[in-house]
Formats: C-alpha cells, sequence, structure tokens
C-alpha cells in the first residue's frame, strides 16, 4: 500500500473524439504501475466512486474513471445527471466502450505506466466492464453484480442489450463478484454466463455470497454487508495483483 497519491479531474479524449471530464488517482513514485479504469455506476460520477479511485491508488495502482455523463449533463449534481441519462435510456454501448477505450489509453500514457491496464463496474458498471472486456484488448476485468448481461432489461432501459454473445470475444480473465439473494443478476442468469464462459474456455473466477443482495459494496446504503464486501475487496486485490503487475 502506498500512503502517498495525488488525484485530481483531468480531461481525457473518449468516444469520437469527445473531450471527458475524468478523475484521477496515483501513486507519487516513479515505480512502474498497472492502471484500473473505474466503471462508475448508474448513480454516476459521485463522491462514492471518486473514493474507490483513491483506494485503488491507494493499493498501488494508476486509477482513472471516466464521466460517462459528460456529454448529457456537465457539471452537474451526479444524482441529476444519472436522472437525465437514466431518461435517455442510458449510455449507449458503442459510446461506453470508446470512453473506456479513451481512459485506457490515458493510463497507458501515464509516465509510471508498465503497459497493463484493467477495468472494474458495479452494478450498470458491472455490465459495462463486461463489454469493454469483450471489445478491447485489456490486461483483466472485474464485473461486480452486473446487470443485464445474460437477461433483457426493462424498456427504460432500452438501450442496453444482453450481451452473452460477446463471450466469445472475452480479450482476458474475468473476475465474477455476486450476491446469491441479487435478482439483478440472479444466480441463475450468474450460472448461464458461466457455462457460457466455459464452453468457450474463457479464464474466469467467480464468487457468489450468502445473504447478500445487490449493491452490497455499498457502506452507505442498508443493502452493505461488511463480510461480503471485505472478501470481495481482498478477491479483487488479489486478481490484480495477479493480472496487472509486470
Amino acid at each position: 500500500m502506498k500512503d502517498e497519491i495525488v488525484a485530481g479531474t483531468v480531461t481525457i479524449s473518449g468516444h469520437g473524439g469527445d473531450e471527458l471530464e475524468a478523475y484521477l488517482a496515483k501513486p507519487t513514485d516513479e515505480t512502474p504501475r498497472g492502471g484500473v479504469v473505474v466503471i462508475h455506476h448508474l448513480p454516476g460520477y459521485d463522491a462514492a466512486t471518486k473514493e474507490m479511485v483513491r483506494r485503488f491508488a491507494v493499493e498501488g495502482y494508476n486509477a482513472l474513471c471516466p464521466n460517462l455523463y459528460t456529454r448529457e449533463a456537465p457539471g452537474a449534481d451526479p444524482d441529476d445527471a444519472a436522472a437525465t441519462v437514466r431518461a435517455a435510456g442510458g449510455v449507449p454501448d458503442d459510446r461506453l466502450v470508446g470512453d473506456v477505450s479513451g481512459a485506457a489509453d490515458y493510463l497507458r500514457a501515464l509516465e509510471n505506466a508498465n503497459g497493463r491496464v484493467g477495468v472494474i463496474g458495479h452494478c450498470s458498471g458491472g455490465r459495462h466492464a463486461f463489454l469493454a472486456a469483450c471489445s478491447l484488448e485489456l490486461d483483466a476485468a472485474v464485473d461486480c453484480y452486473g446487470a443485464f448481461v445474460v437477461n433483457d432489461p426493462p424498456e427504460a432501459m432500452r438501450r442496453m442489450k444482453p450481451l452473452l454473445g460477446l463471450a466469445p470475444q472475452l480479450s482476458c480473465p474475468l473476475l465474477g463478484i455476486f450476491g446469491a439473494d441479487d435478482q439483478f443478476p440472479s444466480p441463475d442468469e450468474v450460472a448461464v454466463l458461466a457455462a457460457e464462459l466455459e464452453k468457450h474456455g474463457k479464464e474466469h473466477e467467480f464468487h457468489t455470497y450468502a445473504d447478500a443482495g445487490h449493491a452490497f459494496f455499498a457502506v452507505d446504503r442498508p443493502s452493505y454487508r461488511p463480510e461480503a464486501a471485505k472478501d470481495g475487496w481482498e478477491r479483487i486485490l488479489d486478481f490484480y495483483a495477479r493480472t496487472l503487475t509486470a
């Protein structure tokens, strides 16, 4: 762990060359580091997500979270920005891939980068992490209870489509963290995804926690499950230590 980090807002180039706001945190030393693209959840580019970015930096990674809602609501409060994007049906998949690609390029260009980049996301961000790992050349991906990878989303999220058909294109090892009491995704959906990855010989490691539902990592919600979250964090950090260390 590294106590000395630097963190703040930067501008990156996203899908179609669009300029995006992003939050960067990184250790201050010059030791070569792996990079982590943190894909924010549907509630947006919020304080909890930025705290996660800083934690990855403390753990020894360069971490970057692009604000996926920059175009619709530049400078807006996270709740207002999320409401605007939700009303539009969510973030388009092709745009998400372009934005994550831009974030990965930014991390690879840092002076202390070792060339390896992973992604992580929770909820909609988990779905997006899987989408990015099937669409880009990455070194690791973490899907924390990503919904609508297997099943159809509700009409309100009409821009999202199931992603199961992309499984043959998975470019890197995948860590999946799920709750046994979750319905988005349900344990049955997780089993379908695991079977599809197994069929195509894709490296994956799934963990499902009893007595945990959706958003069990969220310390500020009733859904928080400390023991599951602690173990999940340990597995994430062990996974990145194996995949992002040159």
